[in-house]
């Protein structure tokens, strides 16, 4: 690499400057904030894990985004976090074992593979909260709403929520017995919404009989409360348990709403968004403009399992600096306060004093050319420490 391009970062890695990575910062502190208000207790696990602990009970695509490298102290491969949630449910089981609902957060850097579209970044600021040891619908609306209230704090407001349920997608697909390949097929068309494409490949594989011809209307069906009645109509002939999953939605989506009015709920029940993740509800949040979903949650109580003990598991992850970005907040950082340099006493000890208020105060330097009042240090101060009578004082600009 050329001297000149010593400082270019990989494609899809940030830094943060100043004063965004200050505006950043507030952002941060605020949802952890909000978690803990809820009783979610925060743990940071750490960057890198071996491979054999960091896959458990996953998916294959993690694998795929995941970095891996040597542990030179012993030879064996290790990985560089693509998702928090695996590594706390981890930290639940095996460090806190708890045998009581447990509320845990989350926010740290993930690193991935390759980007989620094009021009996306590869370094994401993951945050989330999990909620462990209770199966009922109440956790899964308290995460959803928990997750828009995440959002909402950011700035971002118009969103809309797709909520599908694993159980349904299961229900229609598991009596076809299709093999890795024709799943992934079905899965892809489920997922770009291919109707007619759906309609020929089941067809061939002559699979186009109640539970084929539910998951073609299902592709096509998505709204508010209002679809759902159609929707168990349609589920209705491949069995009533599906018709359960629906009702199971329709409450989650009203205990939701009594947490946060006017939630903006839609339901797609072909929405699978880490369907071999996840065990129940599933939810995915949308922007306008925005291709990729901007949070993500559901149930997952197999995770748990995987790593030796039995434990409900239900959550959502999003990326802070995402939705720092989207918002487009403009944060403005409180002024500080300019201290001269000086040995006359009691002016340590009043910094001291305004330092542990909270307030900023930055020591002019010497020599620097900005000894003068008029032209302070920092030009980020709106006061000053002066000299008055004896005494120091804090005065304005």
């Amino acid at each position: 690499m050329r001297a000149k391009n010593k400082w270019l970062l990989p494609e899809g890695i940030e830094e943060v400057l100043p004063p965004r990575a200050a505006q950043l910062d507030v952002l941060c502190r605020r949802i952890l904030d909000q978690f803990s208000g809820w009783g979610y207790e925060l743990v940071m696990p750490p960057l890198i894990e071996y491979l054999d602990t960091l896959f458990t009970g996953t998916e294959e695509d993690l694998e795929l985004q995941t970095f891996k490298v040597i542990d030179q102290l012993n030879g064996k491969l290790m990985g560089i976090r693509a998702d928090t949630t695996p590594q706390v449910a981890r930290i639940e089981v095996h460090n806190l074992k708890r045998n009581r609902p447990s509320r845990l957060c989350y926010i740290g850097t993930v690193l991935h593979t390759m980007p989620g579209g094009p021009g996306g970044a590869r370094a994401l600021l993951q945050t989330g909260a999990e909620l462990y040891g209770h199966k009922g619908i109440e956790s899964d609306a308290e995460i959803l709403a928990l997750m828009l209230k995440t959002l909402q704090l950011s700035g971002l407001h118009d969103i809309h929520v797709d909520i599908g349920h694993v159980g349904i997608m299961q229900g229609l697909t598991g009596p076809m017995q299709l093999d890795a390949d024709r799943e992934a097929l079905l899965f892809s068309c489920v997922q770009r919404k291919a109707a007619d494409e759906l309609k020929t490949m089941l067809k061939e594989w002559s699979l186009d009989d109640a539970s084929g011809e539910a998951l073609v209307s299902l592709m096509e069906l998505e709204g508010d409360a209002g679809i759902l009645d159609q929707v168990r109509v349609i589920l209705r002939p491949c069995g009533e348990e599906l018709c359960a999953y629906v009702d199971e939605l329709d409450r989650i989506a009203e205990l939701t709403s009594r947490q946060v009015g006017n939630a903006p709920l839609y339901f797609d029940v072909t929405e699978f968004q880490g369907y071999h993740y996840h065990t129940g509800m599933t939810f995915v949040a949308y922007m306008p403009g925005e291709s990729e979903g901007i949070a993500f949650g559901g149930r997952y109580d197999n995770v748990c399992q995987a790593f030796g003990r039995a434990r409900l598991a239900t959550g959502f992850s999003t990326d802070a600096l995402k939705l720092f970005d989207l918002a487009q907040q403009s944060h403005v950082p409180k002024k500080g306060i300019c201290a001269p340099n000086s040995e006359v006493p009691g002016l340590y000890e009043l910094v001291d004093r305004l330092r542990e208020e909270g307030e900023t105060v930055i020591y002019r330097l010497p020599g620097d050319g900005s000894e003068t009042e008029s032209d302070p240090e920092c030009s980020d101060c709106d006061r000053q420490i002066v000299l008055e009578h004896g005494h120091w004082q804090v005065r304005k600009i």
